[in-house]
């Protein structure tokens, strides 16, 4: 049952506002004076205060300091027997939640009160929500058995409270968005917003549109102004994913950004003020980018204040068991399985295959162990990695006289043929962009 804190030195209006709190299902801490108030919270959980303005030594608006002190969560009313107007707005301006007028409406009392009472359970809820969001995204939360891991966690612990823009390097699906979210929850920006923007997911004149907004009327389809993902993330951090997939014209503007911290939006003529941090990663050597001239060197440096590079599953094999653990844990929850234990097999088998699609290619192997699993012990019998060539017990192995290149496009032609020729689901599959596929397909001259 939600608690009032009521102080009121005057004892008829103590018990009349008591009652009246009472009568509404809520239960209640009476004292006389505002030291007795601090001593009361201090000691137990009070959901809201409802204090007098006017008290013996410490008024109301002291009380009011003191609770924001120790708890800015919960809502304090103040009760005044002046109700004017310079008393009211005094008390909003320091962070009261509202105030009552004396002679006291009871019925304006209660309803007041439990409007409070509500407003503190979602205070709270938020409150937890996004304590659980940053415990969750933290770099504490990362495994990081490996030495490899062990390095990533400590550059991120040396630049995540800093301002200065990151490159994250790593194959697909070795966790570079869990890095850059851990960079933003970890640093000073952590209440700010946190926005990804997937830059091999769109056309070019998507992407621009996405990232600097655009105007009514710019092109066919903008029917109202949009703030782009710069907009959206002002006063936090801008997550660019596959940065060496955006096309030439994009970088043109991010160099500017980047520079001068101001935007137009696309068919604007008003400059826009940004303040953010950009993290980008690429799976791709941005190096040998620049090198063919498809990525701006300039643009380069600024994005690469600081890199940290994440090393690939197969090069942080004592990653592999708690990865492991940690999602048979969540796919049990998903999924309503039970799971008792996990054989040595189970595990050993893990820990010899290479994992081209890194972490969550491993996520999505354990998850399907948990779901397809017959009894209630893993075991290596219920590995299966499908769409593999060459796989034994369970186990991907290199096939013989085959190149890297080879497996890239046979997985490319069975993906696609097992998806029809649809090019989105093939490159979601595969953790890829579509904007990739569709240059793989040309590439290797495949029929779809």
């Amino acid at each position: 049952m939600p608690r009032i804190l009521i102080v009121e030195d005057d004892h008829d209006g103590r018990r009349s506002v008591t009652e009246a709190v009472e009568d509404a299902g809520f239960e209640t801490v009476a004292v006389t004076n505002g030291e007795d108030a601090v001593v009361a919270f201090r000691k137990q959980a009070f959901d809201v205060v409802l204090t007098d303005l006017k008290l013996p030594a410490m008024d109301g608006m002291a009380v009011l300091a003191q609770i924001r002190k120790m708890s800015a969560q919960v809502p304090v009313l103040i009760m005044t027997a002046y109700g004017t107007v310079s008393s009211a707005v005094t008390a909003i301006k320091a962070g009261a939640y509202d105030y009552i007028s004396k002679p006291l409406d009871l019925e304006d009392i209660q309803s007041k009160v439990s409007r409070a009472v509500e407003t503190s359970r979602l205070r709270l809820e938020v409150d937890r929500l996004s304590r659980t969001v940053s415990e969750r995204y933290s770099a504490k939360a990362m495994v990081a058995a490996s030495d490899g891991m062990q390095e990533v966690i400590r550059q991120i612990g040396a630049v995540a409270d800093s301002n200065a823009t990151v490159l994250v390097l790593g194959e697909s699906g070795t966790g570079k968005e869990l890095v850059s979210r851990a960079l933003h929850f970890d640093g000073r920006r952590r209440s700010g917003p946190f926005v990804a923007i997937n830059c091999g997911a769109f056309s070019e004149t998507l992407l621009e549109s996405e990232l600097f907004g655009h105007e009514k009327g710019s092109f066919t389809g903008a029917t109202a102004q949009r703030k782009g993902a710069f907009e959206r993330a002002d006063g936090g951090t801008l997550f660019l994913d596959e940065v060496g997939n955006a096309p030439q014209s994009v970088q043109v503007k991010l160099l500017r950004v980047l520079e001068e911290r101001e935007l137009f939006r696309v068919g604007g003529q008003e400059l826009v003020q940004t303040d953010v941090r950009v993290v980008s990663a690429s799976n791709r050597d941005l190096d040998d980018l620049v090198e063919s001239g498809e990525f701006r060197n300039d643009l380069l440096y600024r994005l690469k204040v600081v890199a940290i590079r994440i090393p690939p599953l197969r090069e942080r094999r004592a990653d592999i068991r708690p990865l492991a653990d940690r999602f048979v844990v969540v796919a049990c929850e998903d999924h309503g399985r039970h799971v008792d234990r996990i054989e040595p097999d189970y595990y050993q088998a893990l820990e010899r295959y290479d994992w081209p699609g890194n972490v969550r290619q491993l996520k999505n192997v354990v998850e399907s162990s948990v779901v397809m699993a017959t009894g209630p012990a893993l075991t290596v019998r219920d590995i299966h990695i499908d769409d593999s060539p060459g796989t034994s017990g369970g186990v991907l192995s290199m096939p013989e006289g085959m190149t890297l290149t080879d497996i890239e496009k046979n997985v490319l032609l069975e993906t696609l043929r097992k998806h029809e020729g649809n090019r989105t689901l093939s490159a979601e599959k595969l953790g890829i962009s579509r904007r990739t596929i569709q240059r793989k397909i040309k590439e290797y001259g495949l029929p779809f």
